[in-house]
């Protein structure tokens, strides 16, 4: 990256980050490119020169939480989804270490951000994100693990609406638990207390 790629994706970084933020205080319709651009440190022609609108930066800003977000997966857990037909069934279950620790790592290392996203997901396209991740992972894996098409989203929904659930617990009491404690919880949620190591 040469010196003006830099300095451009450190500006677009400051302009995510002030948003992230104006977003923790009052809903997106609210929020003015001069509140962005004061919150960023910036003047207001920077901004037009990265975006058109604020919808702009919006969608620039839900692109950088999401790939902030897969930075922390090991690149090998990335590639089951390249693999979900092919793959071994066991690779195909989610509810382990492996993938839950670096999830919770991030929310932990990014506690506002993600209170912001969860209380923000509409605004942040996130609804969308989910729709693209079901059709293209969690429907193929359940169709593998026999699952009948008619209750795949219901099934989804549970899973996903009690892991938030958890994660909005341990948010609200200052991620005071451990990731590795977070992610026992859930397996003992999912699988009972004396089959959540196994």
């Amino acid at each position: 990256m040469n010196k003006s790629e830099s300095k451009y994706f450190n500006t677009a970084t400051k302009m995510d980050l002030a948003l992230v933020s104006l977003l923790k205080e009052k809903p997106f319709e609210y929020i003015t490119v001069s509140e962005i651009c004061k919150t960023a440190g910036v003047n207001r022609s920077t901004f037009y020169l990265h975006y058109e609108t604020i919808g702009d930066l919006l969608n620039e800003t839900t692109r950088y939480l999401l790939d902030e977000f897969l930075s922390y997966f090991a690149t090998d857990t990335q590639s089951v989804v390249l693999n979900l037909m092919d793959c071994e069934l066991n690779e195909l279950v989610f509810i382990c270490d492996k993938y839950l620790t670096p999830y919770f790592a991030y929310i932990k290392d990014h506690k506002e951000v993600f209170k912001v996203a969860l209380a923000q997901n509409k605004i942040l396209g996130f609804e969308d994100v989910y729709k693209r991740m079901f059709e293209n992972i969690f429907n193929p894996i359940l169709e593998r693990f026999h699952y009948p098409s008619d209750i795949r989203q219901y099934v989804m929904m549970y899973y996903l609406n009690g892991i938030n659930a958890i994660i909005v617990e341990w948010l609200k009491n200052g991620c005071d638990k451990s990731t590795d404690e977070i992610s026992k919880i859930i397996a003992i949620c999912i699988y009972g207390k004396d089959n959540a190591n196994g």
